[in-house]
């Protein structure tokens, strides 16, 4: 059997929409499936220099490596009312110049954040670091992004969601596209497809047994939160809206490809639809 690289985050989303592969409650009679896990910043690295045939991605890096890899439907993650965080020490003050922490160039919080205050003085750390970073002053704010927009220091506020950049930037009301999985365009085509329809049934498989496979990610200590704040995560992120995408979905990726264009992020438009994997194929082959 052919085996799949699948590189996701150890964030409890990705690890909820990827282990009902990896725990046999759903195969391929061709395919394999081989999983490896780092932040995501590291992930859009790897994606940018081709290294796994499908992983997990910010949907702010997917412009810049289309030409090489198609869009999957399935393990989407949006926010609809809800985000990442810009956080600062309470009491201060930020000036325009503000020295920043985000956690990679290519996340989708960077790129949104980047066009709201282009003054600021950035530097990259993984998430983990970041609220660190303001307490210990290094830097004068940061932006909190996974499991971390959950719990934090109570010496820290909320300076501005960047649910409230999107809204204002799109101008329309659409959920936040954060991240997604894409697939190397060098497989055939027929394997593609048959990546999309493993890992979409794995999603749907772990948002109809949440419960089950909670608890089993907790037993296993694979989750770095506990009982009440992964289920409170997985609700956000991990649930109906992550199967499959939707066309208000789309609507919100055609809008922050456009804006990254418009802003000078991307070298030239694009949109969704025509490169999301081409799952018709099938119909026309054996039609």
């Amino acid at each position: 059997m052919k085996n799949i690289s699948v590189a996701h985050s150890p964030d409890a989303d990705d690890i909820f929409m990827y282990e009902a592969i990896k725990f046999g409650w759903v195969n391929s009679s061709n395919l394999s499936f081989s999983a490896v896990a780092a932040d995501i910043q590291t992930l859009n690295d790897e994606a940018l220099k081709g290294t796994y045939d499908a992983s997990a991605i910010s949907f702010g890096l997917y412009p810049l490596i289309a030409s090489d890899y198609a869009l999957l439907r399935t393990a989407v993650s949006f926010g609809e009312g809800y985000g990442p965080k810009l956080i600062k020490r309470k009491g201060s003050n930020l000036k325009p110049n503000f020295k920043v922490a985000l956690s990679g160039a290519n996340t989708t919080n960077a790129l949104l954040f980047r066009m709201a205050y282009p003054k600021a003085r950035v530097v990259y750390k993984n998430f983990l670091e970041i609220e660190g970073a303001v307490l210990s002053g290094e830097v004068d704010a940061g932006v909190l992004i996974h499991e971390s927009i959950l719990d934090f220091s109570s010496e820290l506020c909320v300076e501005r969601e960047i649910w409230d950049i999107w809204r204002e930037l799109a101008g329309e009301d659409l959920p936040l596209p954060l991240g997604g999985m894409a697939v190397r365009r060098s497989l055939p085509i027929t394997d593609a497809i048959e990546v999309e329809r493993v890992l979409t049934e794995a999603v749907r498989i772990a948002t109809k047994y949440k419960k089950t496979l909670s608890n089993m990610l907790l037993e296993r200590g694979l989750v770095r939160v506990d009982d009440e704040k992964l289920n409170t995560y997985l609700n956000l992120y991990a649930n109906e809206q992550s199967i499959t995408l939707s066309d208000v979905q789309k609507r919100a990726i055609d809008r922050l490809f456009a804006l990254g264009y418009e802003h000078g992020f991307y070298p030239a438009p694009l949109t969704c639809e025509p490169n999301l994997v081409p799952v018709e194929y099938l119909e026309y082959r054996n039609a």
